[in-house]
């Protein structure tokens, strides 16, 4: 990773290691979020993008899957068939700052599929996102698209898979929750996407249910966002949004952002990742603009308020924002998963873009950019190559 001056970066784990409760360290990394653990470590949840075909040695049982005996078959969602479990699910790993150094790490949730990104929780959870619909029919046990809630725990230990169905079934991305209100806000990563909030009744056990929402442009029924054709949002506009209820949510038809588009939903480029900081929720759209570099969008939800945040249209900039995170000093820190380099880019509060790093391994996505809770360490995957990077320097 090229870095500026004084800043520098150390390996934490790569796909393949042997993780403390003898499973393997999955590939294909990808969002991430911190929690503050006991005696000031730092506890990580990652999750990993696993998709359907891949190979068992992508997964946390090794090649053949040679150690899913290891592992309570209750504690799987999806076992699949024919002894082939859906291979995605996270890991949680423990970091110290003070001494740059692993502490330990292991298999948190297993047995889903595609997990993209997520969320972190004020109630010291993780929600992670399956970005598939696949159902039963397609290959394995169970039908997938749905998220999921990890604890931060410096305790290995193996979450119940619970799908939490309320907050609806399709091709989630990424969440971000208001810590004023508990509402818990979602991207999609599809085309023609909606952004989408749930209400829980209890947000102590989501499974209770709430109302499923779609963001609606208050006076622009069914907005196309995406400034494809034309331009039909500018940078900077700030647009009053109101929400409708959805129903059917689980969708067997994967068609609930048709519906809700019909119903006059805004439709989005791609939701990606998703972030709460500065009293907003940032979100990125991969290929929004007429150069379908990116748009990052952001929304007060205190104000019912949206505002196309930056839209580059020029890939010299950002191109194709996906994870996204707020620094503790109120910038963005954007991966890129464009084609050739990737990097992470700045963004300060006023919409100015910089270059802070740069993969130098490959062309490879960057993912799950997050800090520490002590501000200290930027942790980020290198999502092809299978390496999660602590990054320090003098971020004051």
């Amino acid at each position: 990773m090229d870095l500026p001056e004084k800043f520098s970066y150390k390996i934490v784990s790569r796909m393949g290691d042997l993780m403390d409760d003898g499973f393997y360290v999955p590939g294909a990394a990808d969002g991430m979020a911190t929690f503050a653990g006991p005696a000031g470590e730092t506890i990580v949840i990652r999750n990993h993008e696993v998709n359907p075909d891949a190979d068992p040695g992508m997964g946390p049982f090794g090649a053949d899957n040679m150690r899913l005996s290891r592992i309570d078959s209750d504690l799987l969602y999806d076992a699949g068939t024919e002894g082939s479990p859906a291979l995605g699910g996270t890991t949680t790993f423990v970091y110290d700052t003070a001494t740059q150094q692993l502490v330990s790490q292991y298999l948190s949730l297993a047995g889903t599929l595609r997990n993209c990104a997520g969320g972190p929780t004020p109630w010291n959870t993780w929600i992670t996102c399956e970005e598939i619909t696949t159902i039963e029919e397609d290959g394995f046990a169970k039908d997938h698209g749905y998220v999921f809630q990890v604890p931060a725990s410096v305790t290995p230990q193996i979450a119940r898979p619970t799908p939490i169905r309320a907050m609806g079934r399709f091709m989630h991305e990424a969440v971000a929750v208001d810590p004023a209100t508990n509402i818990i806000y979602q991207t999609e990563d599809m085309h023609d996407s909606l952004i989408y909030r749930f209400i829980p009744q209890d947000p102590a056990n989501l499974e209770a249910g709430g109302p499923l929402q779609a963001l609606q442009i208050t006076g622009r029924s069914s907005l196309d966002t995406r400034n494809w054709e034309a331009q039909t949002v500018t940078v900077g506009s700030q647009m009053e949004v109101s929400w409708i209820d959805l129903d059917d949510i689980e969708a067997p038809l994967d068609d609930l952002r048709l519906r809700g588009f019909d119903q006059g939903a805004a439709r989005f480029a791609r939701g990606e990742g998703m972030w709460y900081g500065n009293n907003a929720v940032y979100f990125a759209c991969t290929n929004g603009g007429s150069a379908k570099c990116g748009q990052i969008w952001r929304l007060v939800p205190s104000e019912n308020r949206l505002e196309l945040f930056i839209e580059p249209n020029d890939p010299g900039l950002i191109e194709n924002a996906d994870n996204l995170t707020v620094t503790p000093w109120g910038d963005l820190i954007v991966c890129e998963d464009g084609s050739n380099e990737q990097f992470l880019v700045g963004v300060t509060p006023g919409g100015e873009m910089y270059k802070f790093a740069r993969n130098a391994v490959s062309d490879s996505e960057l993912a799950g950019a997050t800090f520490s809770p002590d501000g200290t360490t930027l942790f980020v995957n290198i999502q092809w190559d299978g390496l999660t990077l602590a990054i320090t320097g003098p971020w004051t």
